[in-house]
């Protein structure tokens, strides 16, 4: 599993014309599956996003997570995620699990996610327009 975590002061993500979702403070998750991924990653890195320490303290130290800022999370499935550059100037998307296998990881990710930060989610394969207002920026990567 791979994602892409952004610090943000608020996100949305659109479908059309219609919002589907948005939250306020915390951070915008993009993420990817291959073959391989099983529970025990998932879970790892679900654990491992709502603690990371990508929050400013009163310090202004990175020392808190979005968990200790009671902040909200919005996942986005992005298989693109692990596009291979090297060869080429079209990337190569076969390291992703294809629909069948990425749907039901990606569904147990937000359910782990969601256990320790309120969670909503984009549409799993679905074209979105997403809205972000970036936080630093910070953002790292989690792979696993």
């Amino acid at each position: 599993m791979r994602a892409i975590v952004q610090r943000v002061k608020k996100a949305s993500v659109q479908i059309g014309s219609e919002v589907k979702n948005s939250i306020g403070r915390g951070i915008l998750v993009l993420c990817a599956f291959r073959e391989g991924d099983d529970e025990k990653k998932i879970k790892w890195a679900a654990e491992r996003i709502s603690k990371l320490r990508i929050f400013r303290d009163l310090n202004h130290k990175l020392n808190r997570s979005v968990s200790d800022e009671k902040g909200e999370a919005l996942v986005v499935s992005n298989f693109t995620l692990y596009g291979n550059c090297a060869h080429g100037t079209r990337p190569d998307f076969s390291k992703s699990a294809n629909f069948q296998t990425a749907l039901p990881m990606y569904e147990m990710f937000v359910r782990e996610l969601n256990k320790r930060v309120p969670t909503k989610t984009g549409e799993f394969g679905g074209d979105m327009t997403l809205e972000i207002v970036a936080d630093g920026p910070v953002t790292v990567v989690v792979d696993n």
